[in-house]
């Protein structure tokens, strides 16, 4: 659906500005009592139209230079003023002889102070413009370099997503390869549950949050996926909080937590562990998601230690810095946490 732009920045705003400042010289000739000169009026009005058509040929000027990437120097505006204010005198005094108002000067005693009039009024005018102009290429910039941040950041998750999903299949796929000769119908069943996580992968991977319910669903394939290859050696338990299936959560990110907690709390272990999943939310409104296995913390291999630095880096492009991820040993539980922020 298409919104229209908000009116202020539908008005075209230069030449708002142009008849407004341009206006105000007949205007106020009109206060100052001019109306009661023959003729007076007229050129003044002149004067104002004058004045708006060599300023806008100039900010033509100006605007193909820009487009050209030349730049136009302090120098070049002040030749400028000089040119422009000597022309707009000139046409001014042909304004003079054309509608000849009463009481006009026949000498040229007037030259010198039109002269500095109307360098003092096209100063002021390229100096309003060029300070709108810089204001202008600020406000671009800054909105460039905003767009660009943004376009790091979403290149930088993608990156972090392709990391995570190529790990889970390896190790998934491990487990397949360790049960297709040992039982051909349980490495039936852990195939279709692996293409249940594939398509889940697949899919979240074009979003940068999805609800905590489809989090927790791939997670339980992927824990069904392992259940069949560590039997009994693994029991899982999951607990989400009432009104919490909602809260947003970067995809395959609780994946990582689980892999290691299988891998260390299950896998290392001759007796197995259980896997506790657990999701409340807090007084402070802060959603806490903890991973909890049997075990104790023992020096990670590489990649667990990019998994860690993979979730945290994730959560906090995703939800910022209110987000995090800890790891702590407790009681002979290896607790992961992800920390989300009240907006999650």
């Amino acid at each position: 659906m298409h919104h229209a732009r908000p009116l202020l920045a539908r008005l075209n705003w230069y030449w708002i500005f142009q008849l407004v400042g341009w206006g105000f010289l007949p205007l106020f000739s009109l206060l100052m009592g001019a109306w009661r000169v023959q003729g007076l009026m007229w050129v003044m009005v002149w004067g104002a139209c004058s004045g708006l058509v060599i300023t806008d040929v100039w900010h033509r000027i100006i605007k193909r230079r820009i487009r050209n990437r030349q730049r136009t120097s302090w120098k070049r505006i002040a030749i400028a003023v000089l040119v422009l204010g000597t022309l707009h005198t000139a046409v001014q005094y042909l304004g003079y002889l054309v509608f000849q108002p009463a009481h006009m000067d026949r000498g040229f005693g007037w030259v010198p102070a039109a002269l500095a009039s109307w360098w003092a009024i096209y100063l002021v005018w390229n100096i309003f413009y060029m300070a709108v102009i810089s204001l202008r290429r600020a406000n671009r910039a800054e909105a460039e370099a905003l767009r660009l941040e943004v376009a790091a950041k979403d290149a930088e998750l993608r990156a972090l997503q392709a990391q995570v999903n190529p790990h889970f299949f390896f190790n998934s796929m491990n487990s397949v390869r360790a049960l297709i000769y040992e039982d051909p119908d349980a490495a039936s069943l852990m195939i279709d549950q692996l293409a249940s996580v594939m398509r889940y992968a697949l899919q979240s991977g074009q979003h940068d949050t999805v609800p905590l319910a489809a989090e927790i669903e791939a997670v339980q394939a992927y824990l069904s996926i392992e259940k069949i290859r560590f039997e009994e050696r693994m029991q899982v338990s999951v607990e989400v909080g009432v009104g919490l299936d909602q809260v947003r959560v970067p995809p395959m990110s609780l994946q990582t937590l689980v892999e290691n907690a299988v891998k260390y709390g299950v896998e290392n272990s001759a007796a197995g562990s259980e896997i506790r999943i657990l999701a409340r939310r807090m007084e402070d409104g802060t959603v806490l998601i903890e991973i909890a296995n049997k075990g104790a913390l023992a020096p990670f291999s590489n990649s667990t230690q990019v998994g860690l630095a993979n979730a945290r880096k994730r959560l906090a492009l995703v939800l910022g810095d209110g987000a995090r991820v800890d790891l702590i040993e407790n009681s002979g539980w290896v607790r992961a946490t992800l920390t989300l922020p009240e907006a999650a």
